[in-house]
């Protein structure tokens, strides 16, 4: 197996002449992996999508792509489907929406082999069983994708990604979601793909993971690649004043935000003994949490430990087995937000960000100059609300859905895994935001996260549920 990809001046425009990626080119192959960091909406996914041949209709590609000397954008629409799966495989940015909610992970995973590889069916299980091991998901091989967390769905996708066996891979933010430890399986996995000859290129916002794959990074902002050049050259000695805000930006550069040493905080919900399992599986049991109004508690944990279910026993969306649940003061359920790992699930797909906020602005009264001191405040352009949630980047629809929480102005908000598919730079202006939210509104926040850097720098309070059998311990934070 042995394969070049090569892009020679891709521009990537809307029908009526706006330009979204400008005249990009790089090369990839077997051996030689690429990734592409950058802020969100600088037109990364954009590149791969093209690459891919799934751009949406009212896109068009200029320049070239070369597969092997061929250049795929003579081909027709039907003719780069036909290569979907067989020499193209995508491993999408949303990984919960690729999944079909009918079908176990290991049935999904097996069909792949007969369709694909001609396979028999108790081959196809068995091999699939060996995918979702390698993947750390063994255990979750008769469930079903809504029971599954964010981090689990990625797995999965990744098994399936990895069972396709195709000559070009293509990873849009495989470690989204995942902590530090799982991040580290998804780069050895990577470099597995490409040791055994695949052509690699991986969007990503994890600076580590780009290290961990040894090949090229590309960065890009503004539809422009902006520089180019081995991993190492380019984290440890930038060139771009861009890629050096990028490395300045990581949580271990950050410098640790002011705790709140006044007299604690109001209780805004007192958790009392909570217990959950799922199956004979427990997540916690004898937990007890209680938020304070001007405090940050931060949620840890590996993927699948609880920590989603965790937050959505506390704003009252799911139940918990044993304990109690009190939220003082009588507050509206409005007053209670949560930003979703997954923004799509957060908006009406066929409504434009525009109405949604219009919507907002009816309801609760809010006024036009809030909404655009917030939107200034997460570096969102305006322009943006005239489309709907999928013809923006997942970076971006993050920011609509956070600054759409905080312009409720909530008592509480529990943001799961808020800042996962944000590049470093709009991270750091995320959570500083955030930070600022709690610290002069007496805002109440719970953050779930796998960075434990991240944690230190910000939390009053840390609830470790690394132990899934374990009692749930709340600590003051270091």
């Amino acid at each position: 197996m042995s394969s070049e990809i090569r892009l020679e001046n891709l521009s990537i425009k809307t029908r009526d002449g706006t330009v979204l990626v400008r005249d990009v080119s790089f090369a990839f192959g077997s051996g030689n992996p690429i990734c592409l960091i950058g802020e969100t909406g600088s037109g990364k996914s954009l590149v791969m999508h093209a690459v891919m041949g799934s751009l949406p209709d009212e896109l068009i590609c200029e320049g070239a792509i070369l597969l092997d000397g061929e250049n795929l954008l003579a081909l027709s629409a039907a003719a780069r489907r036909a290569l979907w799966g067989r020499k193209f495989s995508l491993l999408p940015q949303e990984p919960s929406r690729s999944l079909d909610p009918t079908m176990t992970i290991r049935s999904q995973v097996a069909e792949i082999y007969p369709a694909l590889h001609r396979a028999s069916w108790n081959d196809a299980k068995t091999r699939a069983m060996k995918d979702l091991q390698s993947v750390g998901l063994d255990h979750a091989a008769r469930s079903f994708p809504f029971e599954l967390s964010g981090g689990m769905a990625q797995r999965a996708s990744i098994a399936m990604a990895h069972a396709a066996g195709s000559m070009v891979l293509l990873a849009d933010e495989p470690t989204k979601g995942l902590d530090r430890a799982l991040c580290d399986v998804v780069a050895g996995m990577i470099n597995h793909e490409v040791s055994l000859g695949r052509a690699v290129m991986v969007i990503t916002h994890d600076l580590e993971l780009a290290m961990q794959t040894t090949g090229m990074i590309g960065v890009m902002r503004n539809g422009v690649l902006v520089e180019l050049g081995k991993a190492d050259s380019v984290l440890h000695a930038p060139v771009d004043a861009y890629t050096k805000s990028l490395v300045a930006a990581l949580p271990s550069q950050w410098e640790a935000s002011s705790q709140n040493t006044h007299e604690p905080g109001k209780p805004v919900i007192a958790a009392r003994s909570l217990g959950k399992s799922f199956g004979e599986r427990a997540l916690f049991k004898e937990l007890d949490l209680t938020l304070r109004s001007g405090e940050i508690t931060v949620a840890l944990g590996p993927s699948g430990c609880g920590k989603s279910t965790l937050g959505n026993i506390l704003l009252g969306l799911i139940k918990a087995d044993f304990g109690t649940v009190e939220r003082p003061g009588n507050l509206p359920a409005f007053k209670y937000q949560k930003i979703y790992q997954d923004p799509p699930a957060a908006f009406i797909p066929h409504q434009t960000l525009g109405d949604a906020f219009g919507d907002l602005r009816k309801r609760h009264g809010i006024d036009g100059a809030s909404i655009n001191r917030i939107f200034d405040d997460l570096g969102l352009e305006p322009g943006l609300l005239a489309r709907r949630p999928d013809a923006i980047s997942g970076g971006e629809l993050q920011r609509f859905a956070i600054a759409r929480a905080l312009l409720l102005k909530p008592a509480m908000l529990f943001a799961d895994e808020a800042t996962s598919r944000l590049d470093p730079v709009s991270q750091k202006r995320v959570i500083d935001l955030l930070v600022a939210q709690v610290r002069e509104r007496n805002l109440a926040l719970m953050l779930v996260t796998h960075d434990h850097v991240l944690a230190n720098k910000i939390a009053d309070h840390v609830i470790d549920l690394s132990s899934l059998s374990s009692n749930g311990e709340q600590r003051t934070a270091a």
